[in-house]
């Protein structure tokens, strides 16, 4: 394996990790300098002379940027073991990093995640972060990942080329990376490691608000665009029946325009995919969804509301957020 580290403003334990690494394996190590700038060239200079890989930005491109960068030189390097990424602030033990590589090294077309198992003393919004990003997640997907938010990863070399061109500069991109895996027919694994935060993880360059809206702008962005179908929905249903005074048609003609306007919007710039997916192919899968979607809308009300006695309006709301990701997921997946 090669063990990819992208690095910003590290300290002593950058190199304290690459030493306790080497004592345990001789696989090659590289290190991408992100930006950190000439107060920290010594750090990089001892990284270089201990015989690690150091690639450099000249300015801070973001984490997303840094593991590109790496996972362009390693590809180009033609290595063919793997690579195993792991941050740079000593968080991640170098026993678990060498047996992640060893994971990656035993199945293909599978992303292996060194999952922590959040025991002990844990800051707050680490453990909140990732059960939340957890939750989504398996809603979306219905796959069930622990742990979306680690640092420690495995990819074997053939997913070189798709890891560079995942969507995503900064902490978003590994997000990003496993929202796109199940479509691409690559399977995600977890193995157990140790839980480590130091200083209550100060040492973290995750910016809480500004990075947590990266993290959750896909899912933002799709519900932008189920907001715009809605209003196209709202304003066509009101023009036709002004124009017509015909419910039925009014009814049917805008629904038919806003959910074009979804399908467009979605294909764009929600999942980013126009060249991947024909469209008549897209199109037909989104419009089978629609119908599929309107179905389980009904059947679900009727369970809450008739069936359960649950009130009108938290029914409702309980039923379009459930479909709601149920909807990303499947237009993620199958879709586009």
């Amino acid at each position: 394996m090669t063990v990819l580290i992208p690095s910003y403003e590290p300290d002593h334990r950058l190199i304290e990790l690459i030493a306790r690494l080497q004592a345990i394996t001789d696989d090659p190590i590289v290190v991408v300098d992100d930006g950190s700038g000439e107060r920290y060239r010594p750090i990089f200079e001892a990284v270089k002379s201990a015989g690690c890989t150091v690639l450099t930005h000249n300015v801070n491109l973001g984490k997303g940027r840094a593991l590109k960068t790496g996972f362009a030189y390693i590809r180009e390097s033609g290595a063919k073991d793997g690579v195993v990424c792991a941050d740079s602030d000593g968080q991640h033990a170098p026993k678990d990093i060498v047996a992640v590589g060893r994971s990656i090294a035993s199945g293909r077309k599978r992303i292996v995640l060194g999952s922590r198992k959040f025991t002990g003393k844990v800051p707050l919004r680490s453990r909140f972060g990732n059960r939340l990003t957890s939750k989504i997640y398996d809603a979306a997907t219905g796959i069930r990942v622990e742990d979306t938010q680690t640092g420690l990863r495995g990819y074997p070399s053939e997913m070189l080329g798709w890891l560079c061109q995942v969507p995503g500069e900064r902490f978003e991109y590994e997000m990003n990376l496993l929202l796109e895996a199940p479509a691409r027919g690559y399977a995600i694994a977890e193995l157990p490691i140790d839980t480590i935060y130091l200083d209550d993880n100060r040492s973290s360059h995750f910016r809480p608000l500004v990075d947590s809206l990266k993290v959750y702008l896909p899912f933002l962005k799709f519900g932008a665009s189920s907001l715009l179908a809605g209003l196209i929905d709202f304003i066509v249903l009101l023009l036709l029946q002004w124009w017509t005074s015909h419910l039925l048609l009014s009814v049917v003609l805008a629904r038919l325009a806003s959910s074009a306007a979804n399908y467009a919007v979605n294909r764009r710039y929600v999942f980013g995919r126009p060249q991947q997916t024909p469209v008549l192919r897209s199109m037909q899968r989104y419009y089978l969804l629609v119908a599929a979607i309107v179905g389980l809308n009904y059947g679900l009300l009727h369970l809450l509301h008739i069936t359960l006695g649950i009130h009108l309006i938290p029914a409702k709301l309980a039923t379009e957020c459930l479909l709601f990701l149920l909807s990303y997921g499947m237009q993620r997946k199958y879709v586009y």
